[in-house]
Formats: C-alpha cells, sequence, structure tokens
C-alpha cells in the first residue's frame, strides 16, 4: 500500500488495521505528518500543527492493541480540531489576534470525548476570526485553499477542516456551523460534512452568546460511515451545555447497514426565497435527486413559501458579536476582521424590538419546517448556490461572483444552510458530481427533528449509487 493510499483510507478501515497491527497508529500517522509538512504549505489547512503529541498519542494507541486492553471507537485515528474548540495545552486562537497567545486549560466536551476514544490530535484547522464568515482567511494565520483549485477559497467557516480532509492531511476533521460553516466548506471541498441537530454534540466551554443557540458541532469526512463513528464518540448529555440531550443510545454506524423500505424526499432548488442559482448547480440536483427513486423512494418537488429569514438571522448574530466584542470594537478595532467590524456595528445599531422581531420570526421559520416534515422524510437543497471561487478578502474587501446578472453576497452564498441553523434541524452536505471547470458540487440532506437516522442512511445510499472517493486533487 502506498502512502497516498494510506492518507485516503477512511478510518472505519484505519480501525481494523491498527486492531489487528496491519498497520500501526504510528505508521499511518507518520504517513499522514509527512503528507500535512508537504502540502499544508500550499493548502494552509492547519494553522497549528501538534506532531510530537500526535506521535505520543498514536503510540499510547497501539500500546494499548498490544497490551489487550479495551478500545476506544477511534483508536489511533488522526484527528484535527477546528481552531474555534478549545485544547488543554494547544494554541486556540478562534482566528484572532485578540486570542494569539491563548492556551487553555480544559478540553472542549467534544474534543475530550474524541481523545476519550482514543483519537490523535494532529493539530488545529484554520477558521476566519470567530466563525463569523462562511469563508476562511483571517489576520493570524491568512487564507486556506480549496485543495481542486487553490486560486479559489476553502469555503467556511470549518474551512481548514474541509481543505485538510479533501487534501488528504486526515480523515477526520471536528468542525462547526453557526449558519452553513461545516456544510458551505464540505460542498467546496468535495467532502461530507454533518451538522446534527442542535443538542445533539454538547459545546462547552462556548466562547461568549454569539451563536449560542445556532452552533452545532459536528464531523467532516470523506466516508459517510466516518461521520458516523464521531457522532457515535461526541453525542450525549453533558451539564456544562444546557441545550445538550440525552444519548439516544443509537449506533449509527450499525443503522447504516440498514435502508428505509419507504422514504418520502422533496426537494427545492429556491427553500422559496432564495433568487440565485448557478445553472449548473440546479441540473446537478435535480438529476441527481432522482436516483433515490431507485430504492423505490417517493420524489418530488416540495412547495416551500418562506419569507427570506436573512434579516432575522443576521440581527440575532449581529447583536451577538456585538455583545461579546463591543470593548474591543472600541481598543482594537485595528486586530477585527473588516467584515466582522462590518457585523459588530450593524448589531450596535440594533434594538432590542428588532431581536424579539428576530426570535419571532425564527419561531415561525421552525414551524413551516415542521409541517413540511410532516409530508416529508427528507428535503434536498443545493448546499449552494455556485462551486467555490477567489473572493479577494480581507486585503481588497470582498469580492463576490455574479450570478446572470445577481451579484453574490455572504448571506445568498448561505441561502441553502442557515435556516437549518435558525431551526436546528439536522442538515449535511454531500458530494454530487463536478462543475465543468473541475469544482466539486455539494447536494444537502436535511432531516426532521432528532433524525439523523434518516440523514445518515439517505447519505449512505447516495456515497452507494454517486460515489465520489476515487477522486483525489492533484499538487504539483
Amino acid at each position: 500500500m502506498n502512502k497516498e493510499d494510506i492518507c485516503f483510507m477512511p478510518a472505519y478501515e484505519m480501525v481494523e488495521k491498527i486492531r489487528s497491527q496491519e498497520l500501526t497508529s504510528l505508521e499511518i500517522t507518520e504517513t499522514i505528518i509527512e503528507r500535512i509538512e508537504k502540502i499544508n504549505p500550499i493548502l494552509n489547512a492547519y494553522c497549528t500543527t501538534t506532531f510530537d503529541l500526535a506521535r505520543e498519542m498514536a503510540k499510547k494507541a497501539d500500546e494499548s492493541v498490544k497490551k489487550g486492553e479495551k478500545l476506544g471507537l477511534l483508536n489511533g485515528i488522526p484527528t484535527s480540531i477546528k481552531d474555534l474548540m478549545q485544547t488543554k495545552g494547544i494554541l486556540t486562537t478562534y482566528g484572532s489576534k485578540l486570542y494569539d497567545n491563548f492556551i487553555p486549560e480544559e478540553n472542549d466536551v467534544a474534543v475530550q470525548r474524541l481523545i476519550d476514544s482514543g483519537c490523535v490530535i494532529l493539530g488545529k484547522t484554520n477558521t476566519p476570526e470567530f466563525g463569523h464568515i462562511a469563508l476562511t482567511n483571517n489576520k493570524l494565520f491568512g487564507e486556506t485553499k480549496n485543495p481542486w483549485n487553490i486560486e479559489t477559497n476553502s469555503g467556511g467557516s470549518s474551512g481548514g477542516a474541509a481543505s485538510s480532509v479533501a487534501g488528504g492531511l486526515g480523515p477526520l476533521a471536528l468542525g462547526s456551523d453557526g449558519g452553513g460553516s461545516i456544510r458551505v466548506p464540505s460542498s467546496c471541498c468535495g467532502v461530507y460534512g454533518l451538522k446534527p441537530t442542535f443538542g445533539r454534540i454538547p459545546r462547552y466551554p462556548h466562547l461568549g452568546i454569539n451563536f449560542l443557540t445556532m452552533d452545532h458541532y459536528g464531523p467532516i469526512v470523506r466516508y459517510v460511515k466516518d461521520a458516523a463513528l464521531m457522532l457515535n464518540v461526541m453525542k450525549g448529555y453533558h451539564p456544562g451545555d444546557p441545550n445538550s440531550f440525552p444519548d439516544d443510545d443509537i449506533d449509527y454506524v450499525e443503522i447504516l447497514n440498514e435502508k428505509p423500505k419507504k422514504l418520502k424526499i422533496g426537494y427545492s432548488t429556491t427553500l422559496g426565497f432564495g433568487k440565485i442559482l448557478e445553472e449548473e448547480i440546479r441540473d446537478n440536483i435535480l438529476n441527481q435527486v432522482h436516483l433515490f427513486e431507485k430504492f423505490g423512494w417517493d420524489v418530488e418537488e416540495a412547495n416551500i413559501k418562506i419569507r427570506n429569514p436573512e434579516l432575522a438571522f443576521t440581527t440575532q448574530v449581529g447583536i451577538g458579536y456585538a455583545y461579546d466584542f463591543q470593548k474591543d470594537y472600541k481598543n482594537r478595532i485595528e486586530d477585527l476582521s473588516p467584515d466582522l467590524i462590518v457585523t459588530i456595528r450593524f448589531g450596535l445599531d440594533n434594538s432590542g424590538m428588532n431581536f424579539g422581531k428576530a426570535r419571532e420570526k425564527r419561531k415561525q421559520l421552525y414551524e413551516i419546517f415542521m409541517k413540511l416534515f410532516m409530508e416529508y422524510d427528507i428535503l434536498i437543497t443545493p448546499t449552494i448556490p455556485c462551486p467555490a471561487f477567489k473572493p479577494g478578502w480581507l486585503n481588497t474587501g470582498t469580492t463576490f461572483p455574479t450570478i446572470g446578472k445577481k451579484t453574490l453576497s455572504i448571506m445568498t452564498w448561505m441561502t441553502f444552510t442557515f435556516p437549518f441553523n435558525m431551526t436546528g434541524l439536522p442538515a449535511a452536505s454531500i458530494p454530487s458530481g463536478w462543475t465543468n471547470s473541475g469544482l466539486p458540487i455539494g447536494m444537502q440532506i436535511a432531516g426532521r427533528r432528532y433524525e439523523e437516522k434518516t440523514v445518515l442512511q439517505v447519505s449512505k445510499a447516495f456515497e452507494e449509487i454517486a460515489p465520489w472517493q476515487d477522486k483525489r486533487p492533484k499538487f504539483n
């Protein structure tokens, strides 16, 4: 087996090879470290690496096998952590100069659960400042590139995570999603990303109030089964997160062996309010969604009537950022990202009444989706309205592409993703094809509250009939 094959091996296969010692965790880890050292200078996916720690953890994982100890579900598997999650003893910057020397004294709960399962921590992946935008760039570490075309951005805010997985720099990545931040970069980079039901994976400790009721943790991987493995490890109640709920006792790996006999799948290319969508993306989704009919499932266009909830979303987010960073806005504005400054100003200019209106809109949006999912088991949409692009961001101001006669904005970029943060519903992005220029296209698969089971089963079914993993990015 050559080194590249090891780097692109599914984590679930690595688990078995480590258990049998056909390959050791240390061998796998060293191979991936070698690739990171070669490729990361091109992609800038990792902002902080922890190779010495990774080697120690890999040796410990191999020793556990040799001693016949009870093994964690992910024993010996190299994993990356987004730089928005606290990691004990490891630099955690949140992509901001405000935290350029912050070394946490405890792990985030999700990180600790991954470590307890035997994961080998390779390092932290890049993110925009405090995850405030769906493009990955910051003043500390710069821009993260897309492995399929390094002239384009990786998406965000889990852009480093998605770029690392797509580039073969680790099979598992922990990301977070406050408005599309797992699904957008997964679509851009041609990988699978799952945003579980809000509260499925606890978040503690959490910085500030922003995204407090919308931010989901979840896996970014190349194989659906690997996402199920990570979900098995991270799910379940923790007292530090009042929004978390008890473990459902579902083995998400095991349920992938089942396919629902009957499903009613609805699809939409607008969600009732979206007005910008590249024709190539629309055609791909409309063609691919009907592949589900091969399983005997019903597929039809869903009639969704939603008034654009963008203002409600940006009001809540803006007020959250304004509250969290009002002092830094006054005293250290030169250290903040330009787009974050705009967001904070918007929040400072808002009122309590506007916040109340936003909450009411959010309640109405949830009720619309509640009724929709009484009729459909799954909703399919594009993940993003166009493939990855070069934003020209930070130095010259954000520049978005024009589709038809309309110019994309950061919110229209997230048209299909942010409503599922406002409602807390589970949603995944799965690769569904390629543009003529060779960039990945993502399909979003959304489900009812608590129904990660169905989202994963439908994702696995699509992976079987439209696999993408044989395609790998090339680097000179």
